[in-house]
């Protein structure tokens, strides 16, 4: 029997995407479904602030681990990353869901995010090395899309839980995702080889080249869209539109299972053109224009336009990830790209953790046609700074 090598390697390629995705599907579970909480948290008796604030935790404890992980990844590998990573936000969401203390629960929220950084990096890096160039941001794409994935998979589960067992039981929904992520990268995944280390591999691509930065930069400003829609969309479809918590859940985890698509779509688009750039800049221009629009259409109480939109601007503002993404991990290089990502996502991830507690107190004093007109803004801000080549 002839045993065809090509064909065993584009199935352990697609085995570390799923890998990956998976991974990368509980971190976001954890890191991005807590804002789910806020009707919750809300309901009985804290402020939209404080809420806010105690939501965007797990997030500052990715932000503050996120270049930590990229150097482990560098220097040791993506397996250890992600196993050790998927483990800690396990162990800490459990102990969210039994402790009684308000402060250890906060504390545990920050630690579980810290675990959740993991993947951000690992399992970009762990794609990035076993895909071709040419086939790349599809399956960037594809792993990007692990992130509305988890958001959907946490609209769906976690008001729920939350709502008929308690705000600490819904902890256990990323948690048990998180073991299980733990469990599969430690029996699945094998790093990448590398090619042979050359002094000009191990150069600092941010010395001396804007390109870099300038991506960061506009990752920053595209995700207050993404962050402002993920944290209040919810909110604002319940006590303004005054859905229910189902339909509003529901409703959600359709835009994000649309935002997976709508990323995935975007990695292709950037094949085919040969390109993460171009689709980049679109992507802005459109964000941009979708949430002037919605920003308007809620202003002017017009619902019938205004949903429609926040599910377009759902879709658009999640679209630009994956192309910032590869295009980061491939300009770094391979003995740069785990700092590159970690850098990459702390800037997003900073940004995200302060959309809740800042947004939630413009929307108390004025409502949320402001934020969606300053996520508007954000956007339309990150589009003149787009590189228009990779390297500039």
């Amino acid at each position: 029997m002839i045993v065809d090598v090509s064909q065993i390697r584009d199935a352990r390629r697609w085995l570390m995407l799923a890998l990956g995705v998976f991974a990368q599907t509980s971190s976001s579970i954890f890191i991005h479904g807590t804002p789910f909480l806020l009707p919750a948290l809300t309901a009985r008796g804290d402020s939209l602030a404080s809420a806010g604030a105690l939501v965007a935790l797990p997030t500052m404890g990715l932000v503050c681990t996120l270049i930590a992980w990229g150097y482990v990844v560098d220097k040791i590998g993506e397996r250890v990353a992600l196993v050790a990573g998927a483990l800690l936000m396990c162990v800490a969401g459990i102990g969210a869901a039994l402790v009684d203390s308000p402060i250890a629960f906060a504390a545990l929220l920050f630690v579980g995010g810290m675990g959740a950084g993991s993947s951000n990096s690992a399992s970009g890096r762990l794609i990035v090395g076993w895909f071709p160039p040419d086939r790349r941001g599809v399956a960037m794409g594809i792993r990007q899309a692990a992130q509305p994935l988890g958001v959907g998979i946490g609209a769906m589960t976690i008001p729920w839980v939350a709502q008929h067992h308690g705000i600490s039981s819904a902890l256990l929904v990323p948690a048990i995702m998180g073991g299980l992520a733990a469990i599969g990268c430690l029996i699945g995944v094998i790093d990448p080889a590398r090619p042979p280390t050359k002094a000009a591999d191990r150069a600092n691509p941010y010395r001396g080249d804007s390109t870099l930065w300038r991506i960061h930069a506009v990752s920053i400003l595209l995700v207050i869209p993404q962050g402002t829609l993920w944290t209040f969309g919810l909110l604002w479809l319940h006590s303004d539109l005054g859905w229910s918590l189902a339909a509003a859940g529901a409703l959600m985890t359709v835009t994000q299972f649309l935002g997976a698509a709508g990323r995935i779509g975007a990695g292709a688009w950037s094949d085919r053109v040969g390109s993460r750039l171009t689709p980049l800049r679109q992507v802005a221009i459109a964000a941009a224009i979708t949430m002037a629009a919605l920003a308007v259409t809620t202003w002017t109480d017009w619902w019938w336009a205004a949903v429609p939109l926040m599910v377009a601007a759902s879709v658009i503002s999640v679209s630009d990830n994956g192309l910032a993404f590869t295009a980061v991990a491939e300009i770094a290089g391979p003995f740069w790209s785990g700092r590159g990502l970690g850098i990459q996502n702390t800037g997003q991830n900073l940004a995200i953790a302060f959309v809740p507690p800042v947004f939630g107190a413009v929307i108390a004093a004025t409502g949320f046609p402001t934020v969606y007109a300053l996520a508007a803004v954000g956007a339309a801000a990150a589009i003149p700074l787009v590189p228009r080549s990779p390297r500039k």
